[in-house]
C-alpha cells in the first residue's frame, strides 16, 4: 500500500511560481511511474505530467509544456512539480498519483493510487 500526501498549494499572482510535493511514509516511489493531474469543478481530472518508474523519462500536457517540471528526490520518496510562469487557468486541485508501469503515462486508469489533492489557485 502507498500512501501519497501532496502539499505546496496556495494562491499566487499570475506569472508566479509555486513547487507541489507529494510525499510518501510507504514503499519508495522509485518502485512506480508518477503523475501529476489536475481537476477544477464539473471537469474531469486532466494530466498534467508524468516521469517514469527510472526517473529517465517525463511526459508533459502541451498546456504545461515549458513551464512544469516534474522530478524526484534521490532517496524516492518525494515527487515534485515545480510550476513556473502561472496563468488563471492552472487554477485546479492538483493531485499526484503512482503506477506500477515503468513507463510516463498521462491516462488515469493506469494510476492505482493516488493523494488527497492541494488546492493551486492563480489570481489575475
Amino acid at each position: 500500500q502507498v500512501q501519497l500526501v501532496e502539499s505546496g498549494g496556495g494562491l499566487v499572482q499570475a506569472g508566479g511560481s509555486l513547487k507541489l510535493s507529494c510525499a510518501t511514509s510507504g514503499r519508495s516511489l522509485s518502485s512506480y511511474a508518477m503523475g501529476w493531474f489536475r481537476q477544477t469543478p464539473g471537469k474531469e481530472r486532466e494530466f498534467v505530467a508524468a516521469l517514469s518508474r527510472s526517473g529517465s523519462s517525463t511526459l508533459y500536457a502541451d498546456s504545461v509544456k515549458g513551464r512544469f517540471t516534474i522530478s524526484r528526490d534521490n532517496a524516492g520518496n518525494t515527487v515534485y512539480l515545480q510550476m513556473n510562469n502561472l496563468k488563471p487557468e492552472d487554477t485546479a486541485v492538483y493531485y499526484c498519483a503512482a503506477s506500477p508501469a515503468a513507463l510516463p503515462l498521462a491516462a488515469t486508469g493506469y494510476y492505482t493510487y493516488w493523494g488527497q489533492g492541494t488546492q493551486v489557485t492563480v489570481s489575475s
